[in-house]
C-alpha cells in the first residue's frame, strides 16, 4: 500500500556513489565498517548486508540522523546529497502550507526511516504484548510470513524528554520478543524485532533524561540487543548475532552493569560453540562467571558452568566437562533467588538435561546423550514450543548416533510436525541434516514416513 502524493510514488534510483565507496569490501563487510565507525563516535546502528543494498539500490533515499552522523564521520566534509542522498527536505515533501504530506505506510522507502523509525518506536513503547505481536506479524497464524501494512502515520512531535513511560516500553518490548520467540522461533522476528533495538537507541543517543533513567534505558537497550542477537543466532545468522552481541557488550561495558556483561558473555558462548569456535566459547562462558559472581544468582551461574561444559565437550576434555556439568547441578540445587535475571525463566531442568545431552553428543556418549535429550524434551513446558521441535531434534541426532534409525525417524518426525508453529532456521537444519544421513535408509518404513512429511514441510515452507 502506497501513501497518495500529487505527482505519485518517485522510482528508486540506485545510489552509485556509496556503491563507489563500499569499494572491494562486500556488502556485509561494509556493514561492519559502518558499524565501526558508529562505535567510534558513540552512535548505535544496527547495519547489515540488507540495509546496504537498500541503501544502494536507492531505497533509502534519505538515512536517519544517526546514520548521517556516520557517514559524515567516515567521509568529513561531504554532505548527504554529495553521498548520493537526496536532500532531507525532498524527500519529507512537505506541503505548502508547512505541514507534512500524507503519511506512507511503514515500509515506504521514500520517506526519511528516522519518521519511519519513530511510528514503530510508538508501535513497541505503547503496543504491548497484542501490538507488538501485529507489529512484527505474528498476530495469526496466516500473518506469521509478513507484518500488515499501516497506512496513517500519526503526528511527529517526537518527545526528546525520555522518562520512566519510554523506559518500561523498551523493557516491556524486551519482555514480549521474549515470549513470542519460545512460541514461534527466530525467523519472522529478527529483521522487524530490529527495527525496535534502533529505535531503543534512538531514545538513548538522542534523549534527554536524568542519571537513574540513564541506567534503566542502558540496560533495556542492552537487553533488547541481546533478544535481537538470540534471534539472528536461531534464524542462523551467526555473524549478525556476533555483531549485536558485541553491541550489547559495549552497552554494558560503558554502564558498568555486571548483569548486563554476564547476560551477553552467556549467550556469546553459545553462539561460539554452534559456531565450531570451542575456545572462544570457553573463555566467553569463564568470562561471564566472573561478572555474575557479584550478582548473588547461584541459577545464573549454573547456566554459565553448563555452557563452559559445553565448550570443554567440543575440546574432548571429558574430565573438565564433567567437572563443569558437575558444578552446574551443584549450584542449581541450592535453588532460585531474587537476584535471579529475569531472562532467565527457560532455565529449569528440562534446559539443563537438552545441554548435557550436546556435550554427550560431543564427546560421542550416544546413549547418555539420548537419554538427556528424551529428558529434556519429556521435561519441557508445553508454552515453550521452540524449545520443544529443538529437544525433539536432538533426540532424533542422538538416536541416529547411536545406529537406532527407527528411533531417530520417529523423534525427527515430530519434529518436523511442529514446524509449522515454530520459525527456526537452526532446527531445520538440524532436520535437514538427519534427513540427508537416513535417506540412504529410505526401505525402512519408518524412514520413508520421516521424509516425507520432511519434503512435504518444506515445500510448504
Amino acid at each position: 500500500m502506497t501513501a497518495t502524493r500529487p505527482d505519485g510514488p518517485a522510482p528508486a534510483a540506485p545510489n552509485t556513489v556509496m556503491r563507489e565507496l563500499r569499494g572491494d569490501l562486500s556488502p556485509g563487510e561494509f556493514a561492519t565498517a559502518v558499524r565501526r565507525a558508529a562505535r567510534e563516535i558513540g552512535e548505535h546502528v544496527s547495519c547489515d548486508a540488507r540495509y546496504v543494498g537498500r541503501v544502494e539500490a536507492g531505497e533509502i533515499r534519505c538515512p536517519n540522523y544517526a546514520y548521517e552522523r556516520v557517514f559524515r564521520h567516515m567521509w568529513p566534509g561531504r554532505s548527504l546529497t554529495d553521498l548520493g542522498f537526496a536532500p532531507r527536505t525532498v524527500v519529507r515533501r512537505r506541503a505548502s502550507d508547512g505541514g507534512p504530506a500524507a503519511a506512507p505506510p511503514l515500509d515506504d522507502p521514500q520517506w526519511p526511516d528516522e519518521e519511519i523509525d519513530d511510528v514503530r518506536r510508538r508501535t513497541f513503547l505503547r503496543g504491548g504484548p497484542t501490538a507488538l505481536a501485529a507489529a512484527l506479524g505474528l498476530d495469526g497464524p496466516a500473518q506469521a510470513a509478513a507484518p500488515p501494512p499501516l497506512a496513517a502515520r500519526p503526528e511527529l512531535p517526537a518527545p526528546r524528554k525520555v522518562g520512566a513511560a519510554e523506559v518500561r516500553g523498551v523493557e516491556q518490548a524486551v519482555r514480549d520478543i521474549r515470549l513470542l520467540d519460545d512460541a514461534h522461533g527466530g525467523d519472522t522476528l529478527f529483521e522487524r524485532a530490529g527495527q525496535s533495538l534502533r529505535n531503543a537507541y534512538l531514545l538513548l543517543n538522542d534523549g534527554s533524561y536524568t542519571a537513574a533513567t540513564e541506567r534503566r534505558l542502558q540496560a533495556g537497550a542492552g537487553e533488547l540487543a541481546i533478544s535481537v542477537g538470540w534471534l539472528a543466532h536461531d534464524s542462523n545468522r551467526l555473524m549478525d548475532a556476533r555483531s549485536f552481541y558485541s553491541e550489547a557488550l559495549a552497552t554494558a561495558r560503558m554502564a558498568g552493569d555486571a548483569a548486563l556483561e554476564a547476560h551477553v558473555f552467556c549467550n556469546s558462548a553459545f553462539l561460539a560453540r554452534d559456531a565450531g569456535r570451542p575456545r572462544e566459547a570457553l573463555r566467553a562462558a569463564q568470562a561471564g562467571q566472573a561478572a555474575a559472581r557479584r550478582l548473588g544468582s547461584d541459577r545464573l551461574l549454573s547456566l554459565l558452568s553448563l555452557r563452559e561444559a559445553g565448550g570443554w565437550a567440543l575440546l574432548q576434555d571429558r574430565a573438565a566437562c564433567e567437572q563443569a556439568l558437575t558444578r552446574a547441578h551443584t549450584l542449581f540445587d541450592r535453588g532460585g533467588r531474587s537476584t535471579d535475571p529475569e531472562w532467565m525463566s527457560f532455565y529449569g531442568e528440562a534446559e539443563i538435561a537438552g545441554l548435557e545431552a550436546q556435550c554427550w553428543a560431543a564427546l560421542g556418549g550416544w546413549d547418555r546423550a539420548s537419554e538427556r535429550a528424551g529428558r529434556a524434551a519429556g521435561l519441557q513446558q508445553p508454552h515453550f514450543v521452540r524449545n520443544r521441535a529443538l529437544y525433539t531434534a536432538e533426540l532424533a541426532h542422538d538416536r541416529l548416533g547411536r545406529g537406532d534409525l527407527r528411533g531417530a525417524a520417529e523423534h525427527a518426525e515430530a519434529a518436523t510436525l511442529l514446524l509449522d508453529r515454530v520459525r527456526s532456521a537452526r532446527i531445520r537444519g538440524m532436520l535437514a541434516h538427519t534427513a540427508g544421513r537416513l535417506r540412504e535408509h529410505r526401505r525402512m518404513p519408518e524412514v520413508r514416513r520421516f521424509l516425507d512429511v520432511h519434503r512435504s514441510a518444506r515445500t510448504a515452507a
